[in-house]
């Protein structure tokens, strides 16, 4: 396989730490690494594969003074805006965490077990969807394949690693910088801020991403987002009307056989996926599998995932990856 030459935009922050990390674990074929950060962090040195390298400023001139390959933003909405123009006028494919392009109906929002063939040889811009969204499409596609889908409900317990070095602060220190009000003391049911339909900002990212990385707008979805007092890994109850009958172990098998999925679901013994078990994982894990008798063809599940690493870093990994197969062989 071909070796490229990759730059990492945020290279200090949570994820470009762990964006660094999952290239080293899946071997991904580096030339050259660029790490790159705002003026603050230059100059600094970090550790990869073995070598240091220093830490550029990211400016307007870092792509005609590097040859660059891939890039990861992990930087921002303000910064991904502002420099993934410039990158890809220079021919650089753009993998963005932020949510700046997601909605952009010219780019593609992948998660490569759900939709990787929505990535188009063309296409420079490559968006990451939120992190939330990223774990329950894992889910939710094997089931839309095999017994539709009519409507989603989400009901997410998103640890404070989603929020950055200041969410966890808030909740080791138990002070509010981060956040309005103590997280070590409530559970928060406002991610983001309020929109004018009373809707949170996070809550809409998931409701909108579904439809777009499902390509199916007929599906009717809603969401409440809440923040809770656990340092990683975010949780999703998720209540789903299918689009016909089915029998619970028809349910297990799909999932079972599903790219990314763990199920993981026995009451008998109290089991079922606790944010701590994926702590580092790259899987999501699903269980409390069960009918919800309410609603025609109703299902019940929960499940868990690293909200930094399959949530973000792992995923847009996934996504240099299937660029990699599909533009540099």
């Amino acid at each position: 396989m071909s070796e490229v030459n990759v730059a990492v935009v945020g290279v200090t922050g949570m994820v470009g730490q762990t964006i660094l990390e999952i290239l080293e674990e899946r071997n991904f074929p580096i030339a050259n690494l660029i790490p790159l950060a705002s003026a603050r962090s230059a100059g600094e040195e970090i550790e990869f594969n073995g070598k240091n390298y220093t830490i550029q400023e990211l400016k307007e001139t870092t792509f005609d003074e590097n040859e660059i390959d891939i890039t990861f933003f992990a930087g921002g909405g303000s910064v991904s805006e502002k420099f993934i123009p410039i990158a890809t006028k220079k021919g650089v494919y753009a993998i963005d965490n932020s949510s700046h392009f997601r909605m952009d109906e010219d780019v593609p929002l992948v998660v490569p077990e759900v939709n990787a063939q929505a990535i188009q040889s063309d296409d420079k811009i490559l968006s990451n969807p939120n992190c939330s969204t990223i774990q329950a499409m894992v889910v939710l596609k094997p089931l839309l394949d095999e017994f539709g889908i009519k409507r989603v409900v989400y009901n997410t317990y998103q640890s404070v690693s989603g929020s950055g070095v200041g969410g966890v602060r808030d909740l080791e220190e138990g002070t509010t910088d981060q956040y309005k009000y103590s997280i070590k003391k409530n559970v928060l049911p406002q991610i983001d801020v309020f929109m004018d339909n009373g809707y949170t900002k996070e809550e809409m990212k998931m409701m909108e991403e579904t439809n777009k990385i499902l390509e199916n707008d007929d599906i009717t979805v809603t969401a409440t987002a809440v923040r809770v007092p656990v340092k990683n890994s975010h949780a999703i109850s998720i209540n789903l009307e299918l689009g016909r009958e089915y029998d619970i172990q028809e349910v297990r098998d799909v999932l079972e056989k599903a790219p990314g999925v763990v199920v993981y679901d026995d009451i008998d013994k109290e089991e079922y996926p606790l944010q701590e078990q994926t702590d580092g994982k790259d899987e999501v894990y699903v269980g409390r599998i069960r009918r919800d008798d309410s609603v025609e063809n109703g299902l019940n599940l929960w499940c868990t995932a690293d909200n930094i690493r399959k949530g973000a870093a792992t995923n847009s990994v996934q996504i240099a990856e299937q660029i990699l197969a599909s533009h540099f062989n």
